[in-house]
């Protein structure tokens, strides 16, 4: 079918230039984007380079890589400069655009997302509390009244790259609403975490630099009821945001959360009104084309090309475009990066009893793997006994265990928040981050065991046919959703509904 379409778009009134070596460019990237679109690639780059710093901190270029994550890295502008080591760039700037990323999910899912109706929210927000309450719980019996009890935030997060990733190695044998119901919960999780890093891994606060951060956010909020649609004045503002935050002694990171919370989420036009300004343009464009014609030539066609383009921009809103272009960035070159700059442990961390059995590394461990098991099973059953929520579509408790056996990994937020509660205490950063890679190891492992020997009922394998048929399947990369279908986008395929509204395809 999609190739009967092709052949009959080839054909089109009309010349169509194309580069000799086009074509076979084109069968060269198309792998290397789906490779880019699956979701298991950036936990399975994220694993690699967890691996690749691992070998090279206990290998003769251990001073070597010390060396360079210390090199001192300044911006000079006159008298003003701003100086950090290569290692606090990764972690107090680079992840700043990881954080802007997760606030942009945030806002997404809460407006539009799993988490925008109650009946579905209701169910992941209990697990992801319970996933982060009862491992700081089981963290501080282990750890309270000794120095390491600062550490009570580290089991609390879930790493979504490295747990999508795993059940996306499953396949078919997850239903597509559990891998939904692990999303919204790392979704909550991950909002859970910023409000610990806020509130309780803050050092001492500069108030005169708070107080410019209050006017920097309302400058933030003015331009969106200002009707500002352009990301670069977010952008900019929320760069000096991120300056003021860091003086403010307020983890700098979050800068880029506010920022996503002010980053519009409304398109200009809705697609009637796209559709109806799309033909209004090509009928411009049909007047005052004239044989012979080329757009480099001829101004008016080259002024309704332009006022199309720009059509095209306002019908998606800003955080939807933001999003979509920050996530290949983020995934496969931020986060990687955050991972070879601070998963680089001794080995000996975790070949000797006294290693592995010390307080705080056991309470890490002990935290994430058996803290979120119980806390997001017990929640999720306490709020589907109590009838405030249902479980995900063909999904059992033995889909649910699975699941929380996955929030264990908590690789990335669990490294980043070890950092801020022990920084300059190298001994225990180590204990912590030694915890971190070995929950997760064994909560990846018995995640992916217990999902893969999941019962697979009927209803979700006719659900896995049916959504890989309907238009909001996936599709790849320079294939239009809706060449399969039998309509085009013209106006004879708006198809009206029951109750008499129009819609469009």
């Amino acid at each position: 079918m999609a190739k009967n379409m092709l052949s009959k778009f080839r054909v089109r009134k009309g010349k169509v230039f194309e580069a000799p070596l086009e074509n076979a460019f084109g069968r060269l990237v198309t792998p290397f984007e789906e490779f880019i679109h699956r979701q298991s690639s950036s936990g399975l780059l994220l694993m690699a380079c967890a691996v690749i710093a691992l070998i090279i901190a206990n290998s003769p270029w251990q001073e070597a890589y010390k060396h360079i994550l210390h090199l001192p890295v300044s911006y000079n502008f006159g008298e003003w400069s701003l100086s950090m080591s290569f290692h606090h760039w990764i972690n107090d700037g680079l992840m700043a655009i990881f954080f802007l990323l997760v606030g942009l999910e945030l806002k997404r899912e809460f407006l539009v997302g799993e988490l925008s109706e109650m009946k579905h929210a209701v169910l992941p927000i209990m697990a992801a509390i319970g996933g982060m309450v009862v491992p700081a719980l089981i963290f501080y019996a282990l750890n309270g009244g000794t120095p390491s009890e600062r550490g009570w935030g580290i089991p609390m997060a879930t790493d979504i790259a490295f747990a999508v990733g795993c059940i996306a190695i499953l396949g078919n044998r997850v239903p597509r609403a559990v891998v939904t119901f692990l999303v919204a919960l790392a979704i909550v999780d991950d909002l859970g975490a910023i409000l610990v890093i806020a509130i309780w891994y803050t050092e001492k606060v500069n108030m005169l630099a708070l107080m410019g951060a209050f006017i920097l956010v309302a400058i933030l909020w003015l331009l969106k009821f200002a009707g500002v649609r352009r990301s670069p004045a977010y952008i900019f503002v929320g760069i000096v945001l991120w300056y003021d935050l860091y003086i403010t002694g307020v983890h700098a990171t979050l800068a880029g959360v506010i920022t996503a919370m002010a980053i519009p989420a409304k398109p200009k036009y809705d697609p009637v009104a796209f559709s109806t300004f799309v033909k209004d343009i090509i009928r411009s464009f049909d007047r005052c084309f004239r044989p012979g014609d080329k757009i480099i030539a001829n101004d008016a066609l080259r002024a309704r090309v332009t006022a199309l383009d720009n059509g095209i921009h306002l019908v998606q809103s800003p955080l939807q475009r933001m999003e979509t272009r920050l996530h290949t960035p983020v995934a496969f070159i931020v986060v990687p990066i955050f991972a070879l700059a601070n998963a680089g442990i001794p080995i000996d961390s975790f070949t000797s009893s006294e290693a592995v059995f010390n307080p705080l590394t056991l309470g890490v461990i002990c935290g994430l793997v058996f803290g979120k098991l119980i806390g997001i099973v017990g929640a999720t059953w306490i709020g589907w006994r109590l009838g405030w929520g249902d479980l995900p579509k063909s999904a059992t408790f033995h889909h649910i265990i699975g699941v929380a056996l996955l929030g264990g990994i908590g690789f990335t937020m669990s490294i980043f928040i070890s950092e801020l509660a022990f920084a300059g205490q190298n001994e225990m950063l180590i204990q912590a981050k030694a915890g971190v890679l070995l929950a997760s190891i064994i909560a990846g492992v018995s995640g992916f065991l217990v999902l893969r020997r999941a019962p697979i009922e009927e209803s979700t394998q006719g659900d896995q046919a049916s959504q890989s048929d309907s238009p909001t399947s996936e599709t790849k990369p320079g294939q239009s959703k809706a060449q399969d279908g039998e309509h085009g986008a013209g106006e004879d395929s708006v198809e009206e509904h029951k109750d008499g509204h129009r819609k469009l395809p």
